[in-house]
């Protein structure tokens, strides 16, 4: 529901317009729900819950760039194509045994980078208002959401890299196997984060 705030609310004004950037926010969420779900269940043989939530995510990732200068149309293949990103994305990422255990990359990093390059393709009008099939300069526009992903992502590799090798040869990056398997949210913070409790090698509710 955040996302209401989020899309529209950046708008900054209470104007009819509000309305046409919650309608492409919630079909391009739609769309990446039921993508991820389908996608998810051709592949495994489960319309898998947290997939589909993830789906959802990635499509409201994928719009947030250009809610307000796509058409509906526009909203749902932006919402279709990242459900179908975010599935490929988590699993390439499990298979590199990279360790992004809630999709957090695949979300907001993979998805995030489409939407943004989707504006390009997709976007019907400009800030002056004037609608067409492209705005911007046709395909000087794409072009330059482009050169905006590739620029993001050179910063976040420098910076990040930076930032998490100071953490490693200082405080560390990881805590003990046996922390991770009782849970970071009972360690950390003194109580289980999903009302679970360890019982062997299965979880439990606690109430």
């Amino acid at each position: 529901m955040g996302w209401y705030g989020f899309n529209p609310g950046s708008w900054l004004g209470a104007d009819p317009v509000i309305g046409e950037i919650a309608l492409t926010t919630t079909l391009s969420g739609v769309a990446g729900a039921v993508t991820a779900m389908f996608v998810i269940w051709a592949k495994t043989g489960k319309p898998d819950v947290a997939m589909t939530a993830n789906g959802l995510l990635a499509g409201l990732v994928g719009v947030t760039a250009g809610a307000w200068a796509v058409t509906t149309i526009g909203a749902l293949v932006i919402g279709a194509v990242s459900g179908a990103l975010v599935v490929a994305a988590v699993l390439f990422f499990d298979r590199a045994k990279i360790d992004d255990p809630v999709g957090a990359v695949s979300v907001h990093g993979v998805c995030g980078a489409w939407g943004t390059i989707a504006v390009g393709l997709f976007a019907n009008r400009g800030a002056d208002g004037v609608e067409g099939l492209f705005y911007g300069g046709g395909f000087s526009q794409l072009g330059s959401q482009i050169i905006g992903v590739a620029a993001v992502f050179a910063f976040v590799v420098v910076t990040t890299f930076i930032l998490f090798n100071a953490i490693k040869a200082t405080i560390g990056l990881r805590v003990s196997e046996e922390e991770e398997v009782d849970g970071l949210d009972r360690i950390e913070h003194g109580t289980p984060g999903y009302g679970l409790e360890p019982a062997g090698d299965r979880l439990v509710t606690s109430v």
